[in-house]
């Protein structure tokens, strides 16, 4: 396993922790169930409209280079959503075979039309895929959503599927003043912990891929 942050290119913005923290127990049940609000309803409960505006295509060339991708690759995104990041991939690697999946139907419904096709609707610890199908999958801020023993099916079935590559980006905070934040901001996260716990989880789910985290600042 490597820890190695290839969402260093994603746009940070300012965030308003306060003005969610007052409504947190309310938007957490509503964001939780992943439906339209979530992904397009107000900002305390949600993206507060999840659109597309070219922020992943930074993204997509960092895995392409980090893992060196071609044409010749399949890549699964275990949490699609909308299909942003591989609309982006397939921008930046013409002729790749991406997949996705998403628990959220609301999603995957509205999906980009050139990757809607090649989305499925489930859940990150069932994934409908034979063994040793991808030589990437990625999944990013998407198998924390999980209770503790589906989290660690999750990333066994992110190991099963991929023949090569594996990367998962997941949220964490490494001192009190980050674990505050995450509490106050992060509404649909079900499993979490430090750095250090979340290398336990990753050694008992046998993952050996590379890893990194999201913190809320």
């Amino acid at each position: 396993m490597r820890e190695v942050d290839l969402l260093d290119r994603y746009p940070r913005s300012k965030r308003d922790i306060a003005s969610r923290a007052m409504a947190v127990p309310a938007a957490r049940a509503i964001a939780r169930r992943f439906d339209r609000e979530y992904f397009d309803g107000d900002r305390g409960q949600g993206y507060g409209g999840y659109r597309y505006d070219g922020r992943w295509v930074p993204i997509a060339e960092r895995l392409r280079d980090f893992y060196k991708l071609t044409s010749e690759h399949r890549i699964l995104d275990v949490g699609c959503a909308k299909g942003f990041l591989l609309h982006d991939l397939r921008l930046v690697i013409a002729g790749v075979t991406v997949a996705g999946i998403d628990v959220a139907r609301s999603a995957v419904e509205h999906a980009m039309d050139d990757v809607k096709p090649f989305l499925h609707v489930g859940s990150a610890d069932a994934l409908p895929y034979e063994d040793k199908l991808f030589d990437l999958v990625i999944s990013i801020n998407t198998i924390h959503n999980l209770e503790l023993p589906r989290c660690i099916q999750a990333i066994r079935e992110i190991e099963r599927v991929s023949r090569r590559f594996k990367y998962l980006q997941v949220d964490s905070y490494r001192n009190d003043d980050e674990r505050e934040k995450f509490e106050r901001w992060v509404l649909t996260a079900v499993t979490h912990f430090d750095p250090d716990g979340w290398r336990r989880v990753f050694a008992e789910a046998g993952y050996t891929g590379d890893y990194s985290w999201t913190i809320t600042e």
